[in-house]
């Protein structure tokens, strides 16, 4: 995994989680990886997995059985759903919002250029 140094690398795990959920290749009530196996898919201290499963835990993303292992939580997807559109409307969306300014896109602009985006998608 490639890692940006302007973000915690553990947020970047928390962010790996989200896509697998997101993408429902990690399904509700469904073991995942250990914290072991997810430091050696992304390469990184075993204490820093720890610190993402502890995130991913304290928002209800993910729980663990103990001696068993972790699980996507049964409402894991839908918790994510509005933990990245909250980041996305307050974080995202504004800095978007500016560029749109500066560079004089107007929403018509932006509706046009996202459906031919989701054209090409299919």
């Amino acid at each position: 995994m490639d890692f940006d140094n302007s973000k915690p690398i553990y947020l970047q795990i928390v962010d790996f989680f989200y896509e697998k959920i997101l993408e429902e290749e990690w399904k509700p009530n469904e073991r995942i990886p250990s914290v072991r196996e997810v430091a050696m898919m992304v390469e990184v201290n075993p204490n820093t997995a720890i610190r993402a499963f502890t995130h991913l835990q304290e928002l209800e993303v993910i729980y663990n059985k103990r001696g068993i292992g972790y699980f996507v939580a049964e409402d894991g997807l839908e918790a994510v759903l509005r933990i990245k559109r909250k980041a996305f409307l307050e974080q995202t969306l504004p800095d978007v919002f500016k560029q749109m300014n500066l560079l004089n896109i107007s929403l018509e602009a932006l509706e046009e250029a996202y459906k031919r985006m989701n054209d090409e998608k299919k």
